[in-house]
């Protein structure tokens, strides 16, 4: 029996077995498990899984209800990718914790803002009032500067991205700071005068950052949202194929659509 008879002999069984069964003879599609937080970046990534799926991607979605796990999760091989974080917040995570973490592009932009159930205007905003800001360095910092900009502080030159209190010279309110878990900030409105809100968390809480804001931060800010991978699987291409299905023209036209100005595609 020559080597194609052989052959032949073994598969054909099999192939007829197939045929049988009604089942179609296809490549298994890839699978990455992409880590997101509940919200915005949950629903956009619901889009892009359809989109991945025509290319024959199979995205497994793992939702997170806070801003640690998803590196830590990454990082400890338990996902491919996750999106989630903009590069300020990556960065920190990575020179902290020693994770080896790298952006392969960008996602969209979250506008944070300066919310309050007791106040409309800044100039409303009690001497001593109490202000919650979130409490990683990042975006604690990234709310100060906000703050500033809008003339409710003065802040010591050269703190930049990672500004804590500590960091304020001059406070005319006299306001109290108050560093919370940015998941908690929106549930801290009941408590505190006002509160700065990743629009991520915003938007599950029921606030719309273009109405409800007392102040919010400019479309062209710099904290672009990433999605983030192992350094030692950027090339991946099946990476380049879930980057592609994200930044379509699909998924900018839902973002648009769902989030209004309250979410910026940031490609």
């Amino acid at each position: 029996m020559n080597r194609r008879t052989l052959i032949a002999t073994v598969l054909s069984p099999l192939l007829a077995a197939l045929a049988s069964a009604g089942a179609p003879f296809a490549f298994a599609a890839e699978t990455l498990k992409v880590g997101v937080t509940a919200g915005p970046h949950a629903q956009i990534f619901e889009v892009v899984k359809k989109i991945a799926a025509r290319d024959g991607l199979d995205v497994r979605i793992v939702e997170f209800s806070d801003y640690v796990q998803p590196n830590a999760a990454l990082a400890a091989g338990d996902l491919d990718v996750n999106s989630y974080q903009h590069q300020p917040y990556l960065d920190n995570a990575n020179a902290d914790r020693g994770y080896k973490l790298v952006s392969i592009g960008k996602t969209i932009i979250f506008p944070i803002g300066l919310y309050s159930k007791k106040v409309k205007k800044l100039d409303q905003l009690p001497p001593g009032g109490r202000v919650a800001i979130p409490n990683d360095p990042t975006n604690g910092g990234r709310s100060l500067l906000l703050l500033e900009a809008h003339g409710l502080i003065r802040l010591k030159p050269g703190a930049g991205l990672k500004a804590s209190p500590v960091d304020i010279v001059d406070n005319p309110k006299k306001l109290r700071f108050v560093e919370l878990d940015a998941a908690q900030l929106p549930r801290a409105l009941d408590e505190v005068d006002a509160a700065t809100v990743n629009t991520n968390y915003a938007i599950p809480a029921g606030l719309v950052p273009t109405r409800d804001a007392i102040v919010i931060e400019s479309p062209d800010s710099p904290y672009a949202n990433v999605i983030a991978v192992r350094a030692a699987d950027k090339d991946r291409p099946v990476l380049k194929k879930l980057l592609k299905a994200y930044q379509n023209d699909e998924v900018k036209a839902f973002i648009r659509k769902e989030f209004k100005d309250s979410v910026v595609p940031a490609w």
